[in-house]
């Protein structure tokens, strides 16, 4: 059904990719470790850990945002070297801090800088999705507002928290004036906030977005939340084993954090310019389970919708489709529910598709799981290799009866041509996004 629908309308590929990760600190380390089956999973440094039920997680370590980046110069009387000194670091949160640093990635991979007085910058415009926002910063001044009184509240305390924050200081680094917002849609953030730039850039309200995902909610109240749910994964005495997505032995996620941006651009701009090209957004589909607030709903029904309506967006057949990014977090509802709704959408999936969850590595970053796990999507049709699923040792057999290929444990070379990628969350909110080769 490659149809008229894209005949019509502005293509939008993909010229620059950030990310910050607990596999790495650029997208090439952390697309190798990925390759290679690496976690990143180990146990929690952030803060004391003695009394909380879950000692493990998926953290950046080693990270400076006062790191050295650049030079870039948006603008003629503005030049860009790092995205914060350790002054500017303390007014915003440290998923600010990751943000900013995957984004000033992204900006120089697209070489944009070069040709900056080629474009307006009102047609440039930024969408950084965050789930949750400044958590620990929330903990940290709630934690002196107790002990030392209403005096001691830094006047920054609302930038450090609000998750707009990392959209609004990357609009000021890099002189961005068209479109400026932030999805906030739990675990679907950074995939809503890469489709909804994709619209914006076909509708002509903007010919570049740079969007994405940031998170940074590893913290005491943090964990302790989710571990009240019972939503997270106990397996404290061996951390790598712990996030184990299709597997019958996954009891929850592993918290993770992180950023992953896109440079998103119209492609006839791109390619008159010369850029290179990842691959083109060419699907975008977004559901609502209308069902339960944490529990998705059943048979992964409102996963379903989002990924037919993102096929039904590309064109596509879901014959063409050779890989799914899962969002496959590793709980128990929710991979057995995916699984199903994959095998709903693609009736011979088992001819022809792989998939696989990069979860099972990275942790779950939340906010910023759909642009990191688009740009892994990326990642495979440009080197025809699919990641793997770690600690996939025994397939729910539920998942197995399906028949379908979940990628155990080791990297598949396959030639792709079109991926489609999974984003789930609390409140039941879904989307889902193709992305193709050029």
């Amino acid at each position: 059904m490659e149809s008229n629908l894209r005949q019509n309308r502005r293509r939008v590929v993909v010229t620059g990719i950030g990310c910050v990760s607990p596999l790495g600190m650029n997208p090439t380390e952390t697309w190798r470790n990925a390759l290679e089956g690496r976690s990143g999973v180990g146990k929690t440094t952030h803060f004391d850990t003695q009394d909380c039920p879950v000692t493990i997680s998926a953290e950046v370590r080693g990270f400076d945002v006062t790191q050295p980046i650049g030079p870039f110069h948006p603008s003629p009387d503005l030049t860009v070297t790092q995205a914060a000194n350790s002054k500017e670091a303390r007014r915003v949160g440290r998923y600010v801090h990751l943000g900013l640093v995957a984004g000033l990635q992204a900006y120089g991979d697209s070489g944009l800088d070069a040709v900056r007085t080629q474009i307006s910058p009102e047609r440039m415009g930024v969408n950084i999705g965050a789930g949750m926002g400044g958590l620990p910063e929330i903990e940290a001044v709630h934690n002196d507002f107790l002990a030392k009184g209403y005096k001691r509240v830094t006047p920054f305390f609302i930038p450090q928290v609000i998750p707009n924050m990392v959209s609004g200081q990357l609009s000021i680094l890099l002189n961005l004036q068209g479109p400026n917002l932030c999805n906030v849609t739990a675990c679907t953030s950074g995939a809503h906030s890469l489709g909804e730039s994709l619209k914006m850039i076909q509708r002509g309200d903007a010919d570049v977005m740079i969007a994405g995902g940031a998170e940074a909610v590893i913290c005491k109240l943090g964990i302790a939340g989710f571990a009240a749910m019972r939503a997270l994964s106990t397996r404290n005495d061996a951390p790598t084993e712990a996030s184990r997505p299709f597997d019958t032995e996954r009891d929850g996620f592993v918290m993770g954090e992180g950023s992953a941006v896109l440079v998103l651009e119209e492609y006839e701009f791109a390619k008159k310019r010369g850029a290179r090209i990842y691959g083109e957004i060419l699907g975008y589909g977004l559901s609502g389970d209308a069902y339960h607030m944490t529990t998705p709903a059943p048979e992964g029904e409102g996963g379903r919708r989002a990924m037919v309506m993102a096929l039904k967006d590309s064109g596509l057949n879901p014959e063409q489709v050779g890989y799914i990014n899962a969002h496959g977090t590793s709980t128990p509802a929710g991979d057995a529910e995916e699984a199903r709704a994959i095998a709903r959408v693609f009736t011979n999936g088992p001819q022809h598709l792989h998939i696989s969850s990069t979860k099972s590595m990275t942790g779950h970053l939340l906010g910023a799981a759909g642009a990191i796990e688009a740009m892994f999507s990326l990642f495979a049709i440009r080197d025809g290799r699919i990641p793997p699923t770690i600690n996939l040792k025994n397939l729910d057999p539920s998942c197995k009866e399906l028949g379908l290929d979940f990628t155990a444990n080791h990297a598949v070379e396959k030639r792709l041509d079109y991926v489609l990628s999974n984003s789930f969350g609390f409140g039941g909110t879904n989307a889902s996004l193709i992305l193709g080769r050029i």
